[in-house]
């Protein structure tokens, strides 16, 4: 059984940090491109960042966050990272750790239906 623990949202002043992981289990992680997704209020849910399978050679950030975000991933923790920096208010919202598939990149990421899993979501809460 696929399981994916999210930890490290919280709430933070804006210009501040946040490491966000997502712990996998019942999966061979390294076979997966993963993703984090993020669900603001009134918006629709996007892509924030994703990484290709194996080493992560290659990786996807959505421009509101290219440059502050930082994606990676330890295989033998079977664990995925989000590291963000400078923090803006807009950033708030449900983070989502998401196993992809197993295609290569880019294709993996392509349709969302196919995702292997999501997880339950972490909260991010950014003030002014």
């Amino acid at each position: 059984q696929v399981q994916l623990v999210e930890s490290g949202g919280g709430s933070v002043q804006a210009g501040g940090s946040l490491r966000l992981s997502c712990e996998a289990s019942g999966i061979s992680f390294n076979y997966y491109c993963m993703g984090w997704f993020r669900q603001s209020p009134g918006k629709e849910r996007e892509e924030v960042a994703s990484i290709s399978s194996g080493g992560g050679l290659y990786t996807f950030y959505a421009d509101s966050v290219k440059e502050r975000f930082a994606i990676s991933r330890d295989n033998a923790k079977k664990t995925l990272y989000l590291q963000m920096d400078s923090l803006k208010p807009e950033d708030t919202g449900i983070y989502y750790c998401v196993i992809m598939a197993t295609q290569a990149w880019p294709t993996c990421r392509g349709d969302s239906n196919a995702y292997n899993a999501w997880g339950q979501g972490t909260q991010v809460t950014v003030s002014s």
